[in-house]
């Protein structure tokens, strides 16, 4: 794992920087995707390891192009930032958060995956890995017996978002399975982060959410490809 090279994005704090730091300790060389340069080497000398501090906005189409222009190549890409811009059902929710979450969530992801294909390309055993959110199952949305079934459609945005990206997890994994790619969403459960203030009280540690983040981006070559999995590698319905 020594030679191998991975990029987080939104690693800079929460499960970002706890997968990035997993994967330092594993000896791998991380790049610590963050917006603001200052934080990206904060987190980066706190990490340690073979940490670096990488610029990337993941809505800024500049800043994606100049990062991807730094990596000649890439093993493991783990998209995991994302924001909730609010709480709102689809009936009170603006389009204005619809578009902002989506950016960040969903066209974000789209951007950074296709500006760093030519990186992963050069890789023996190329692995994406996007963070989503067990709200974003429709399976489970639609199920009685869970919270979100009953939650009144709640945080519209960023769960459709969150199930946008499953989907298009699964598109990418069968389009680039020939290729040898491995690419899997995972939900990280609910953990104490700055996304909304439930979760900023929680007792969900973040490290236990990058674990399984962690375990699909090591994916040995007999693993799976477009999956849908919990933290703990519990299958999650679409």
């Amino acid at each position: 794992m020594k030679d191998s090279i991975a990029l987080v994005t939104g690693a800079n704090k929460g499960i970002g920087k706890e997968i990035a730091r997993r994967l330092a300790a594993a000896g791998l060389t991380v790049h610590v995707g963050c917006r603001d340069a200052a934080r990206g080497e904060r987190a980066a000398t706190e990490i340690g390891g073979n940490a670096r501090p990488l610029v990337l906005d993941v809505t800024d189409a500049g800043s994606v192009a100049e990062a991807a222009g730094t990596v000649e190549r890439l093993d493991i890409l783990v998209n995991n930032a994302g924001i909730m811009v609010d709480t709102a059902s689809a009936v009170d929710a603006d389009l204005a958060s619809f578009r902002r979450t989506y950016e960040t969530n969903l066209f974000g992801v789209l951007a950074v995956t296709n500006a760093f294909l030519p990186a992963l390309r050069r890789s023996a055993a190329p692995r994406i890995v996007n963070v989503s959110s067990g709200t974003g199952s429709l399976a489970w949305s639609a199920d009685p017996g869970r919270e979100f079934a009953v939650s009144a459609g709640s945080a519209a945005a960023y769960r459709s978002s969150k199930t946008a990206l499953n989907a298009v997890t699964l598109f990418y994994a069968q389009a680039l399975a020939a290729e040898g790619f491995k690419v899997n969403a995972l939900a990280p459960g609910l953990r104490r982060t700055d996304l909304n203030a439930r979760a900023a009280t929680s007792d969900g540690d973040p490290a236990e959410a990058a674990a399984g983040a962690v375990r699909l981006a090591l994916l040995g070559g007999d693993g799976p490809t477009g999956r849908f999995v919990s933290w703990d590698g519990t299958p999650v319905p679409w």
